[in-house]
C-alpha cells in the first residue's frame, strides 16, 4: 500500500504549537493549495488542508513558518474520528507531515526587492537554530555570497571542460 503525499502551498495562519501530556510537540495548520485550472468564471481556486506535524519538526515550523509563507510538506493521509461534546461522531481527514521545507525567503514573502530566494532549505529534521529575538532571521544565501566563504568548492579552468 501506498499513502503519500506531498504538497506546495502557502500556511494561512501561523501554525497552533501545543504539547502533549508526554510533552510532545505537535503544531496544526492549515495548507492553501492551488487548483491546477481555473473555475468556469475564470477564477483560481485552491484548497485548504489541514496539516499535522509532530516532534523537532513542529517546533522548527511554528520558529520559522509564520502566515503567508510558502511551504512544502511530505507526509501522509490519515482518518479518524471522534466523539463531540453533543454525542454525534466527527470524522477528520488530515495530512500528517513528516517534514517541510520554507520554499522562499521572509524577504521575498514580504515583498521586499532586495532579499532573495531561499532555495527550498529544510527544517523537517534539522535542529532549532538558536534564537535570540522573537523571530529568527532567515539565512541569506544571495548570489554574492557563498556559504563556502571566499574559497570556490571546485578550481576548474574553462579549458578543462569538454564542452
Amino acid at each position: 500500500m501506498i499513502n503519500n503525499v506531498v504538497l506546495v502551498g502557502r500556511m494561512t495562519r501561523d501554525a497552533d504549537l501545543r504539547y502533549t501530556p508526554s510533552n510532545v510537540a505537535v503544531a496544526t495548520f492549515t495548507l492553501a493549495v492551488n487548483r491546477p485550472f481555473k473555475s468556469q468564471n475564470g477564477e483560481r481556486e485552491a484548497d485548504f488542508v489541514n496539516v499535522v506535524i509532530w516532534r523537532q519538526p513542529a517546533e522548527n515550523l511554528a520558529n520559522w513558518a509564520k502566515k503567508g509563507a510558502l511551504i512544502g510538506i511530505t507526509g501522509r493521509i490519515q482518518t479518524r474520528n471522534y466523539e463531540n461534546q453533543q454525542g454525534q461522531r466527527v470524522y477528520v481527514t488530515e495530512v500528517v507531515a513528516d517534514n517541510f521545507q520554507m520554499l522562499e525567503s521572509r524577504a521575498v514573502r514580504e515583498g521586499n526587492a532586495g532579499g532573495s530566494s531561499f532555495g527550498g532549505n529544510s527544517f523537517g529534521s534539522a535542529p532549532a537554530a538558536s534564537q535570540s529575538m522573537s523571530e529568527p532571521a532567515m539565512p541569506d544565501f544571495s548570489r554574492n555570497d557563498s556559504p563556502f566563504g571566499a574559497t570556490s568548492p571546485m578550481d576548474i579552468s574553462d579549458d578543462d571542460l569538454p564542452f
